[in-house]
């Protein structure tokens, strides 16, 4: 139920920044992308552990000649790393706030915004699921953008933190929040 709560709150927080731009000067966009984890998210201390966790997903949004607004659909598997058995992913839905001044065909960003954090962990070679969690969290990072006419590249600095604390196998682990990096390369596609 909470997690409802928070997700609306969101989506209401979204709605009202993008009811204050100006639709005059807007450029619409759509940025697909691919990228790695880094910090927190790492590997249980189990044997051949793999830390390589790729994930993708998708920008879309609206610029300005200053700010604008943008929406994320990320997904990650291996949020925990790599271990035989181990299957865990991360899921995130972001409203975000950027701040991006267009400078020529560059445009340097700061980011930040609110939105849901859906991590999964179990055991496959035991069918135990040890978490599933929905979670709100809050992203923050920057980057630039480089747009020639109606395509683009990207590359894109985050953190993610989970407001909540981590729960496994019903118990809620006390100072245990989801908080990773993600590194990022992106197409943009301008319209």
């Amino acid at each position: 139920m909470r997690t409802h709560a928070l997700l609306r709150c969101s989506v209401l927080a979204l709605i009202l920044v993008a009811g204050t731009y100006a639709p005059a000067q807007a450029q619409g966009y759509v940025s697909p992308f691919i990228g790695v984890f880094s910090g927190d998210a790492n590997c249980p201390s189990i044997s051949n552990c793999n830390t390589t966790k790729v994930n993708g997903g998708l920008w879309f949004g609206k610029l300005g000649s200053v700010a604008g607004f943008e929406g994320e659909l990320g997904y990650g598997k291996k949020l925990l790393g790599d271990a035989p058995g181990l299957d865990s992913s991360i899921l995130t839905l972001m409203g975000n706030v950027l701040i991006a001044p267009k400078l020529t065909i560059f445009r340097p960003y700061v980011v930040g915004g609110l939105g849901l954090m859906r991590s999964t962990a179990s055991l496959s070679a035991a069918n135990v699921l040890l978490s599933k969690n929905n979670d709100f969290g809050w992203d923050l990072g920057g980057g630039l953008m480089v747009l020639f006419g109606h395509v683009g590249v990207r590359g894109d600095i985050r953190r993610f933190q989970s407001l909540q604390d981590v729960e496994v196998l019903g118990f809620t682990l006390s100072d245990s929040k989801i908080k990773f990096g993600r590194y990022t390369g992106a197409l943009v596609f301008v319209f």
